[in-house]
């Protein structure tokens, strides 16, 4: 699924071919999404120009002078830029087309994201007012994750994926953060002290910084706004890695299943 660092990057990717530029037609060849197409699209965003982009957790949102786009990926979606001509393949069920001919396109073989239409402030839609901060704003630090955390007995890797808490912290991402604070997925995160939580928050900070330079994390439906795969699967500590050496003390790395989802830690490492 792509996370926050890849919603990032499809951002960048795309924005600056069309931002400013103004909607000719909209396309939709497949409505039937996570949840159906906003009906009347064409109408809502023809004539309209793009005024800016910018993504709210895994959500991009395109303004325009009457609302928002509201655009989510789901498990394999991917926006792409083409060429008016650029025939559409078997899951490129939306076209969003401008009037010098280039077409920003939403692919999406399985179908488990959605295009909403959102008339005033975005943060106020009922898929975003209850997510927590952006890793990268100033009040996600050590001292909000320790008040948060106090009396909770919920397993620190299942907090910090909870998107309540914080936005963008996915499972690869949690692992590898862990990894890097030294902290056992599974502790239960009311045990965790107020230091080692802001170690967390740090690494959150750190590893998904650089997933976003390296071009988010390679997976085998994940590609960026200009098509290409991500690279910061290269730099895994320890995702995909169980029973593998540990890359700093040569000890095995166990994995287990946490809340459903692949969890990998160092025993020695990770206390």
């Amino acid at each position: 699924m792509p996370e926050l660092p890849e919603v990032v990057v499809t951002l960048r990717g795309v924005v600056p071919h069309i931002l400013g530029k103004d909607v000719q037609a909209v396309v939709v060849r497949e409505s039937r999404l996570r949840w159906p197409v906003s009906p009347g699209l064409s109408e809502q965003l023809c004539g309209m120009p793009l005024l800016e982009g910018r993504q709210r957790g895994k959500y991009l949102l395109f303004r325009f002078p009457q609302g928002h786009l509201m655009i989510h990926l789901g498990m394999s979606g991917s926006l792409r830029i083409v060429t008016a001509d650029t025939p559409a393949a078997k899951h490129d069920h939306v076209d969003i087309c401008f009037t010098d001919d280039t077409v920003l396109r939403y692919s999406d073989p399985r179908r488990f994201g959605s295009i909403l239409w959102v008339e005033g402030p975005p943060e106020q839609h009922a898929r975003l007012c209850q997510l927590g901060p952006e890793p990268f704003a100033p009040d996600f630090n050590g001292d909000y994750l320790y008040r948060l955390s106090r009396g909770r007995s919920v397993a620190v890797k299942a907090f910090l994926m909870d998107n309540r808490v914080v936005v963008g912290a996915g499972n690869i991402y949690a692992n590898e953060s862990l990894f890097l604070s030294g902290i056992r997925p599974m502790l239960a995160v009311g045990k965790v002290s107020r230091q080692r939580l802001e170690s967390l928050a740090e690494q959150v900070r750190q590893v998904l910084g650089k997933a976003i330079e390296q071009g988010g994390t390679t997976l085998r439906d994940f590609v960026g706004g200009d098509g290409k795969p991500g690279y910061f699967k290269q730099q895994l500590l320890v995702y995909g890695r169980g029973g593998l050496p540990c890359l700093r003390c040569q000890t095995v790395l166990r994995e287990i299943r946490l809340g459903q989802r692949s969890t990998v830690y160092c025993p020695r490492c990770q206390r």
